[in-house]
């Protein structure tokens, strides 16, 4: 089957009316998953600007860049939108386990993930970060939502263990599924402290955060009684 190549193929704002049918629904459907990727970037970002129950939906279409009209096609609800963040932050987050994954630095990779992506956010994304968990307190989907996002994320981790403990770079004995539990936990109290705490320091908290994967990964930190990954 030939394609229109991409060179000839028009703006998402532009009539796709001149493509070949199998093109025009192949393109539309990757210009929709764009779209909404755009939107839940806008989204994220309005949160983080003007808190997550303050932020309206009108503002989040501004921050996309069009009318709310069109946002509600795509999102008719901030529970909708909290979805899509989280499938943003999903296949992100998958790209960055792929990279870790095939690093051959995991403990060096991760120092560099967890300074980059999470002490050096601005502190009003782990305020917002604080708020959605709140509304997930009484709203059961986006609590779903939110124990779906975390077992992804502890599952990542415990794979990228599991590969550095493969490669040498952890002790032998290490319970994979322990280390990623206890990195888990960890750096969800950072982000409580990094929303609550205005003097929090992200060089030290980035030394004691280091100091303490270090030593997980050398075998000093271990669970009494070895666990099963679910």
């Amino acid at each position: 089957m030939t394609t229109t190549p991409a060179s000839e193929r028009p703006s998402l704002d532009r009539p796709t009316h001149d493509l070949p049918g199998q093109d025009r629904h192949i393109y539309e459907r990757q210009a929709d998953h764009v779209r909404r990727d755009h939107i839940a970037a806008a989204a994220e970002r309005a949160f983080v600007r003007h808190g997550f129950h303050a932020a309206t939906m009108q503002q989040v279409a501004e921050e996309a860049g069009m009318s709310a009209g069109n946002l509600y096609r795509y999102f008719p609800s901030k529970e909708a939108l909290v979805e899509g963040i989280c499938l943003l932050d999903q296949r992100e987050r998958g790209a960055v386990f792929h990279a870790l994954a095939h690093s051959g630095d995991v403990l060096g990779m991760l120092e560099a993930m967890l300074r980059d992506n999470l002490l050096c956010k601005p502190r009003e994304k782990a305020v917002m970060f604080l708020e959605v968990a709140a509304e997930a307190g009484r709203n059961p989907r986006v609590a779903e939502m939110m124990r779906t996002n975390d077992a992804e994320v502890i599952g990542g981790l415990t794979s990228l263990i599991e590969i550095a403990k493969a490669n040498g770079e952890t002790a032998a004995d290490l319970d994979p599924y322990f280390a990623a539990r206890l990195m888990f936990n960890y750096v969800g109290g950072l982000f409580r402290r990094r929303a609550l705490d205005e003097r929090f320091d992200v060089e030290e908290e980035a030394a004691m955060t280091m100091a303490l994967l270090r030593a997980l990964f050398a075998g000093a930190i271990s669970s009494s009684n070895p666990t099963e990954t679910p």
